[in-house]
């Protein structure tokens, strides 16, 4: 385990401006303002090979650029704190732990963009970090980072907070600034992206808490600094949601390129009563189902990419061999039936009826056509659907039909070897 990004969370008190700038704080926006131009300050967010630790790991500085070459009087920047993955706490920890380190990267973002309005959206099941986030953002207010004149300067950039209401979906950037709108949470079509027209149509840049909690880091040591963490690919590091059949569960800082096995078995102490690993699925629900073959696999982007995985959010729950496929399988595509905004049609209908084949397979009525018709509603989902919702919804289906297709079988045949599904025929697993 390594201590970059979370090194102040339990260190300092959260909301104590005195000890935050005792221990580093605002360097980076005090560099940023008074020693760099904006466009100075995207390219060190480019040259530190920063990616967006949300999950989509689309390159920060890039990002940045594109809404920095928007010309408009207004743009905007939103913190993604609704962090409805399931698996998924490591946002929270940095957001009650450290939340000026987000403030501060918020800040800094908005004048190397040239932005001059924020908001925090964070999600409606966080009551108490939300209170913490109002705090901060008025101590912030009172000693002069935010609001007209940042530190003298002829910059101004202030912060209003906004919580969602539950819906997963509103981790989605576009159906969330629709909520921050008024709207019912629905994502957008693309293009156009929010660096050109998002929050009432104006550029807007939005990033996860993680990533803005890296940038004052950056900012203070250098991207050099940065780059000495994690892969050529895989700059930094990255915080990791552990749960599930494992001993140690929490939030821990990894170097990027860290091997699954050496999550689980070094840092976590193994599974719960030495239970015969089946899987882990990385990313939360939404997430690949990786077999304990693989877990030589490094958590570094090119290499899962390798394997058509992605690191998502970061939240990896273990799951032994107790633990039935077609059930796991089930109860996740309930989560996305419920969720799905039902915008469009390929996730809403999508959903629907995998969930219908899921329950002719587990009650022992299924078919080989089932199977071959939950394949292809999977892909028509995940190429056609609106957003990442519907796309990434099917991902726990492809890997476990790849993996523990023989367990499908199993069911086809009225078999469930670890006596879960109620179907004719079932043998209880030895």
């Amino acid at each position: 385990m390594v201590s970059f990004v979370s090194s102040l969370c339990g260190k300092i008190s959260p909301l104590s401006l005195k000890e935050y700038k005792d221990n580093g704080g605002f360097d980076g926006l005090q560099k940023a303002i008074f020693h760099m131009k904006p466009h100075e300050v995207v390219k060190v967010i480019e040259d530190s090979n920063l990616k967006g630790r949300g999950g989509a790991a689309f390159p920060t500085g890039l990002k940045w650029k594109f809404i920095s070459m928007e010309n408009s009087d207004e743009k905007y920047i939103i913190c993604n704190a609704d962090e409805g993955e399931p698996g998924t706490f490591k946002d929270k920890i940095l957001l009650d732990g450290c939340p000026l380190q987000i403030i501060e990267g918020m800040i800094i973002a908005a004048y190397a963009t040239k932005a001059n309005k924020g908001y925090i959206y964070i999600r409606g099941e966080y009551p108490k970090t939300r209170e913490i986030l109002l705090k901060a953002v008025e101590i912030l207010r009172d000693e002069g980072y935010l609001g007209d004149n940042i530190l003298g300067q002829e910059f101004s950039f202030d912060i209003d907070i906004r919580s969602g209401a539950g819906a997963y979906v509103c981790g989605e950037e576009t159906a969330l600034i629709e909520s921050i709108e008024g709207n019912p949470g629905r994502s957008r079509f693309k293009p156009p992206y929010p660096p050109s027209e998002g929050l009432w149509r104006k550029p807007t840049l939005v990033n996860n808490v993680e990533t803005l909690a890296n940038v004052p880091l950056i900012l203070s040591f250098g991207a050099d600094e940065f780059k000495k963490y994690g892969t050529e690919g895989s700059r930094g590091t990255k915080l990791i949601s552990v749960s599930g059949n494992v001993v140690n569960r929490g939030v821990f800082e990894i170097e990027l390129g860290t091997t699954l096995k050496e999550i689980i078995y070094d840092i976590c102490g193994g599974t719960l009563k030495d239970k015969k690993l089946k899987f882990i699925q990385l990313g939360g629900s939404s997430g690949a189902c990786i077999p304990q073959s693989l877990l030589d696999i490094r958590l570094d982007f090119d290499e899962l990419r390798k394997y058509s995985i992605g690191l998502g959010s970061g939240a990896i729950l273990v799951v032994d061999e107790s633990t039935c496929i077609i059930d796991f399988i089930k109860n996740t595509m309930e989560f996305f039936k419920h969720e799905s905004c039902g915008k469009c049609t390929p996730c809403r209908e999508g959903n629907r009826h995998i969930i219908k084949i899921l329950d002719r397979i587990q009650g022992g009525e299924g078919s080989e056509r089932d199977i071959e018709l939950l394949k292809n509603i999977s892909l028509l989902m995940k190429e056609a659907s609106l957003c990442g919702l519907g796309q990434a919804a099917p991902t726990a289906i492809f890997t476990t039909l790849k993996y523990f297709g023989d367990e499908y079988k199993e069911h086809l045949k009225g078999y469930c070897r670890c006596g879960i599904c109620d179907m004719k025929g079932r043998e209880e697993c030895k």
